[in-house]
């Protein structure tokens, strides 16, 4: 038999149409395989399929023969991800808040593809997160690629950081360019954070890095090894509230010790913990002292207590008066009149 001009693509398409159309419960006879063999131009015979199949296996791929009375044929056994695996990494990038919309959407198409067209529909009807707040910055994606080389190649980065304005735009904060060191990723509270040292400070900060505009990869040296090796990115996450930095400070706080799974969840495993009596317990642990660390401890309620330090409990005292003062006095001012530009 002359063999065609695509005689030499036969295995590449055999593979693909086995991968995308069918698995344990769609088999494909060889007669389908001729089919699809014959619409890209590819003549074939049943004895070719034969032997085309057996030369895919010898080579590694897992494709199991089935043999029925009702006709049998081929499917797709082994893939690189189970559905279960690719159910799981749908859930991630669909809950992602870090991702836009439409990357998200796009990915998930990307993923379908590896679950193929029968099991595509089963991943269709994973987490629902409808009024998920998404980021709008489109860039992200690459940005991300960006500090990763970055960090690979031991180079500084450049960019600019950005802000909501009144009119729901992200516009740039300032006019500054800054360059920083960049040194670990940090996924905190369906965020991505950047820790990157900043020479001119000469200290480690952390940036949002949906916030982060015009990333460029420098041809300058990375700085400040000896404060990122100082540095537990995982320890860093879970002593900054909200990721705000603040005045880093050891406390013992106490809870109830039915709030154990609480404490746990905020602070890791390694978190100390003492028990004091059958009913309470006290934990001591390195946090960054912010209006977001009080916060925390307020949403707990009364049953938060900052044993110490003194100076701490103090501002902790202090942030819940001026909350409550300022409620007061604004509840003492008149209402707007509606139509004014004091009206919301």
């Amino acid at each position: 038999m002359a063999k065609s001009a695509g005689q030499k693509l036969k295995l590449l398409y055999l593979i693909k149409f086995l991968t995308e159309n069918t698995d344990e419960n769609h088999p494909a006879s060889t007669a389908d395989l001729i089919a699809y063999l014959e619409t890209n131009g590819i003549h074939s015979e049943r004895k070719s399929i034969y032997d085309d199949i057996a030369k895919l296996c010898d080579f590694g791929y897992d494709i199991i023969q089935v043999h029925s009375r009702l006709g049998g044929g081929y499917y797709m056994a082994g893939r690189d991800f189970e559905l279960a695996e690719l159910k799981l990494l749908v859930d991630a990038v669909q809950s992602s808040r870090f991702l836009t919309t439409k990357k998200s959407r796009a990915l998930i198409k990307k993923l379908e593809l590896l679950a193929g067209k029968h099991d595509a529909g089963k991943l269709q009807r994973q987490v629902y997160v409808a009024g998920r707040i998404k980021t709008e910055n489109e860039s992200i994606y690459y940005n991300i690629d960006s500090i990763h080389s970055a960090i690979q190649e031991n180079k500084q980065i450049s960019f600019q950081y950005l802000e909501w304005n009144l009119k729901k735009q992200l516009v740039p904060r300032d006019h500054l360019t800054r360059q920083v060191s960049p040194w670990a990723l940090i996924w905190r509270e369906e965020n991505y954070y950047l820790a990157a040292f900043d020479s001119q400070e000469g200290i480690m900060k952390h940036y949002r890095v949906d916030k982060m505009g015009r990333v460029c990869v420098l041809d300058a040296a990375r700085e400040g090894i000896e404060q990122f090796s100082r540095t537990d990115p995982a320890v860093y996450s879970n002593q900054t509230f909200g990721m705000y930095g603040g005045q880093e400070e050891t406390v013992t706080l106490q809870f109830p010790n039915r709030l154990i799974g609480v404490v746990l969840d905020r602070f890791g495993r390694e978190v100390e913990i003492r028990p004091m009596t059958d009913r309470i317990f006290r934990m001591r642990a390195h946090v960054a002292v912010s209006g977001q660390f009080f916060g925390w401890l307020a949403g707990i309620g009364r049953e938060a207590v900052v044993v110490s330090p003194a100076f701490v409990r103090e501002q902790y005292q202090h942030w819940l008066t001026d909350i409550v003062s300022t409620m007061r006095v604004r509840s003492e001012l008149p209402e707007p009149r509606q139509g004014t530009e004091n009206g919301i």
